[in-house]
């Protein structure tokens, strides 16, 4: 069955797609005013946050991010490509968390050798998700036998937050954070068929983080 859509219906339409785009904001913190370098042979990885099953960052978001810094020609490492490569030392249970615990980590003449084998100059930590609201107002779907469809309306809030730390992992120091946040409202309509109009926070916030450490390392 196909949709109907009134005149006002249209006009409702209208209004919610302009009002369900998401609303970023990207923060950075640099250690230093000077960029942040990179060689034509040295390479990074990008790794999502992960506490053994019961706290995990989005892996799809991970190769997002990975796939913007890629377009500006730097050589990125899949993130499972390196937890493989390193095993098991970056598995969620044991990898570090704190800038402190990767220099103990590096002191291990082992580790140190496959890092240099990968030409890994930079480890980029994600930690993050994106959350749903509880939904609010009303929509009903029924079927009978001259026919059915679906009326009403409900709205959600949705958020995506992130923050990237950037490890030099020749210095051993904290090269910057990056934190982007991005806010937006979901709409399912009921008009005979439902509609869903989604807000973007997730693919934006990628775009956010992603573009800012594009440029990071493009300069």
């Amino acid at each position: 069955m196909s949709a109907r859509y009134t005149p006002l219906t249209a006009v409702v339409l209208a209004l919610l797609l302009s009002a369900c785009g998401a609303i970023t904001t990207v923060d950075e913190y640099r250690s230093s005013d000077n960029p942040i370098s990179i060689a034509d042979d040295e390479q990074l990885t990008i790794l999502g946050r992960r506490d053994s099953g019961h706290y995990e960052t989005d892996r799809e978001f991970v190769d997002c991010i990975g796939s913007k810094v890629a377009s500006a020609k730097v050589k990125v490492v899949p993130e499972q490509a390196f937890i493989d490569a390193i095993y098991p030392w970056f598995e969620p249970r044991v990898a570090p968390k704190t800038l402190g615990a990767l220099r103990n980590l590096l002191a291990n003449p082992l580790i140190e050798a496959r890092l240099n084998e990968l030409n890994l100059r930079y480890l980029v930590w994600v930690d993050g998700s994106t959350e749903s609201a509880t939904a609010s107002g009303s929509l009903s779907c029924a079927v009978g036998p001259g026919g059915g469809g679906c009326f009403g309306f409900a709205q959600w809030d949705k958020s995506s937050i992130y923050e990237a730390i950037i490890w030099d992992l020749r210095q051993r120091t904290e090269r910057g954070r990056v934190r982007v946040d991005s806010q937006g409202t979901s709409y399912l309509i009921g008009a005979v068929a439902p509609i869903p109009l989604l807000t973007p926070v997730k693919s934006d916030a990628c775009a956010g983080l992603g573009g800012q450490l594009r440029d990071y390392f493009a300069e």
